[in-house]
């Protein structure tokens, strides 16, 4: 890529562009990130005021699954680097553009438009790691219809099971059955529940794990000049309905489960390819480990390394995708734990914020999402401290102080 000792002056002929497609708040660290190293961002999300615009140079609202729209953007813009922050994108015209280039043009997709495309579908990436990379995982088939679904119960998946859209994200569309009664609901929320609509689902037999961590991969530059594999300390979390409410950072394992997981996550990232940070999601119970997911970018319940690490994963990714150096270390166990919305309304104010960061060693980030629910995750609050117990604690006393109201 040649960047690694050049980056030019943003806004002029010399800048560096980087286009982000998602600017929510995972995305608007990236940005922050990369302007420190002095990039010229470009915002994209598909609606107005996303967090990410409102720190990037400029932004543009489209539709991220029309491709077409994504195109002219690509062209008009002329980025060296297009970074895809979620999943919800038209990857196939990625493909084609990395491929293929843009009237001339060739950006960089990161950390690979393959890797964007398989990691959309659950189908793409469950496939990729237990039939052609012989990765451990949890018992699976697919299924387009309720009856398939029953077939797929009845012969051999079994109760208790997991049901997943192939396309979803944050847990939408997922349940656990655990009997029959609990059927025909799983499949109605599925098929609400899907990031394009209606459609497949994957049903996963129940692994009874002890926890499950993420394993933050990075793929960047080394001293040899090559992509090398490097990896933060193991991330634990607690997930409700699919979605993180809190993360800590170091969870304490066997070394044994520790190596088993960088194993897995060096097989599946190495196989994705391109630079960047990889979320990859396991499943662990004492020392054996089942690969779960993986996401080719910077991962909800990484937003506890904004405490723990010398980079945070928004750093590290911004220089992994820049071909620049990179450092993994901890510095101090730290922990993060979700401020929800609340209120189903606009523009919402947050009130407790001093009495919050009263908290020893605590910080928070207001993610400043234009629109509240009230299970949409509008903030963070992390904590460090000399355990991750009392790190934990830490985090949640000053998530709770943090009383979302309206802003009227």
């Amino acid at each position: 890529m040649g960047f690694m000792d050049r980056i030019g002056t943003p806004l002029s002929p010399s800048a560096t562009r980087v286009m982000l497609l998602g600017c929510g708040e995972l995305g608007k660290e990236v940005i922050i990130a990369l302007q420190r190293l002095g990039c010229e961002v470009i915002g994209v999300d598909r609606y107005a005021d996303a967090p990410g615009m409102q720190v990037a140079h400029r932004s543009h609202v489209v539709a991220m699954t029309d491709g077409a729209a994504l195109r002219a953007l690509i062209e008009k813009e002329k980025p060296h680097l297009v970074v895809p922050e979620i999943e919800a994108i038209a990857t196939a015209a990625l493909v084609e553009m990395e491929r293929d280039g843009v009237a001339g043009h060739f950006p960089e997709f990161i950390p690979t438009a393959r890797a964007a495309q398989l990691t959309m579908n659950r189908e793409g990436i469950r496939r990729l790691a237990a039939e052609e990379l012989g990765l451990p995982v949890s018992p699976y088939k697919f299924a387009d219809s309720l009856a398939e679904m029953q077939a797929a119960i009845d012969g051999g998946i079994g109760f208790p099971c997991v049901v997943k859209p192939v396309m979803s994200s944050s847990g939408k569309g997922q349940s656990l059955l655990k009997s029959q009664a609990d059927v025909q609901k799983a499949w109605d929320y599925a098929q609400a529940g899907g990031r394009v609509g209606a459609g497949r689902v994957i049903v996963e037999g129940f692994i009874d794990f002890e926890y499950e961590i993420t394993q933050l991969t990075v793929r960047a530059v080394g001293t040899s000049g090559a992509v090398e594999t490097f990896f933060c300390e193991p991330i634990g979390h607690v997930q409700v309905n699919g979605d993180y409410v809190e993360s800590w950072q170091p969870m304490a394992m066997s070394q044994v489960a520790l190596q088993k997981s960088r194993d897995i996550a060096r097989a599946i990232t190495g196989n994705l390819g391109g630079r960047g940070i990889f979320g990859v999601e396991l499943f662990v119970r004492g020392d054996q480990v089942w690969f779960s997911e993986v996401s080719p970018r910077p991962h909800d319940t990484g937003l506890v390394t904004l405490a723990t690490q010398r980079l945070s994963e928004f750093e590290l990714h911004a220089r992994a995708i820049l071909g620049l150096p990179v450092d993994t270390s901890l510095r101090r166990p730290g922990a993060s734990a979700v401020i929800y919305g609340g209120l189903e309304e606009k523009g919402i104010a947050f009130e407790g914020v001093a009495n919050a960061l009263q908290v020893p060693e605590s910080d928070l980030r207001l993610f400043g999402k234009p629109e509240s629910f009230k299970k949409r995750r509008m903030g963070v609050a992390v904590a460090n401290a000399d355990t991750t117990d009392e790190a934990r604690q830490r985090a949640k006393l000053a998530a709770s102080r943090v009383k979302p109201v309206t802003g009227k």
